[in-house]
């Protein structure tokens, strides 16, 4: 495949944020925006979105190239470190980045007559289990009473992808009834001022699902303590209530546990949970193997904008698959229509895709992890 045309420009993703579409031979593909943001995650542009944009209006070399595959990126990657005098091509900015390549391969995709996870993957078979927040807290929610947890996460446990999406629908509209929220947050989410326990009990009371956690614990980490409504926690003390927690509620998932920079305590979380990295290893491979040699974490959040290159979030997945560490491919709290996340999700042949369970940015991605499961 030749490159006949390449385009960019600036939409919005569902926060309301600008973002950047990129349409590569009339294929379009969007970046999602971050609200919660690791500090050691790419930057999202080089400059500001206007710069990139403008970069790629005027990227006339890559018109030159030809792709033929997935590996093929590596020449759009060398292209883009020659053309901008950069050290490393993450330097371009991951959103435009990963919005670029994406659209690449979705034109790759096409003209070779193949959905985009067979061109990454034509061997792939197993379909990722979906994670749906459905209650939500932390930063997301502009709610003084809000619970101090980021994401109540619902983890279904049937053998179908169809059947695994319309359960976590099914309970998070029964949601609605048993904590009386006080509205809905951008994914769609309840927000409610119960406490993290009350909603632990409440989702207990479904048998057929597992919970999950999004602590996002650096959110409320302040001066080497943990500031809850009610209490304040050493790091400590914060693993011996996070532990207990597992314990009572057989959670089976807990992402961002503790501060993000503290590795040793991640490897005292219980590890009969998924203990997992988001903003501890923000998709970056430096970052992960820390995390391998302390032993940190049996999980990780893996989210293409956060790192841009495709190539090398291969190479996470790779990664983490030796050493045998569960994936998570992730939205972020902005999302687009864009649906790829799902191709992603098994083209790279991830554990889990977390996606949302409301609203229709999040919907049409469970849709496609659905019409795969068909094809």
């Amino acid at each position: 495949m030749r490159i006949t045309s390449l385009s960019a420009r600036k939409i919005k993703a569902s926060n309301g944020v600008p973002t950047i579409q990129v349409i590569v031979n009339k294929r379009k593909a969007a970046a999602p925006t971050g609200e919660s943001r690791g500090k050691h995650a790419t930057p999202e542009y080089h400059q500001d979105i206007q710069w990139n944009i403008d970069a790629i209006n005027h990227f006339t070399e890559l018109k030159s190239l030809e792709i033929k595959s997935f590996n093929d990126l590596k020449k759009v990657e060398s292209e883009i470190v020659n053309k901008f005098n950069l050290e490393d091509v993450k330097q371009f900015g991951a959103n435009a980045l990963f919005a670029l390549e994406s659209a690449i391969l979705k034109a790759l995709a096409n003209e070779n007559k193949k959905p985009l996870w067979a061109l990454i993957n034509p061997d792939a078979k197993d379909l990722p289990i979906p994670l749906g927040n459905a209650i939500g807290g932390g930063v997301h929610v502009h709610n003084r009473d809000a619970p101090e947890f980021q994401e109540f996460l619902l983890i279904p446990q049937t053998q179908s992808a169809k059947q695994n999406i319309i359960l976590m629908t099914k309970i998070h509209a029964l949601l609605k009834k048993e904590i009386k929220p006080l509205g809905k947050g951008a994914e769609g989410e309840w927000q409610s001022s119960l406490s993290n326990e009350e909603i632990l009990d409440v989702l207990n009371k479904f048998p057929s699902i597992k919970i999950g956690l999004d602590i996002a614990a650096s959110s409320f980490y302040e001066f080497s303590n943990y500031k809850y409504k009610d209490k304040t926690l050493s790091p400590q003390d914060q693993i011996k209530y996070l532990n207990d927690l597992i314990k009572k509620y057989k959670i089976k998932y807990v992402e961002d546990p503790l501060y993000e920079e503290d590795f040793q305590g991640f490897s005292k979380i219980n590890k009969n949970t998924l203990v997992t990295g988001d903003d501890l290893t923000v998709s970056q491979i430096p970052r992960l193997k820390k995390a391998i040699k302390e032993k940190s974490i049996n999980c990780m959040i893996i989210k293409p904008n956060q790192n841009g290159s495709l190539i090398e979030i291969k190479k996470i997945f790779d990664l983490c698959k030796k050493h045998k560490i569960k994936t998570v491919l992730s939205h972020r709290a902005g999302e687009t229509l864009d649906p790829s996340l799902a191709d992603y999700a098994v083209g790279f042949q991830a554990d889990y895709i977390k996606a949302g369970i409301s609203t229709k940015y999040r919907e049409v991605k469970l849709r496609r992890l659905i019409e795969i499961e068909k094809s």
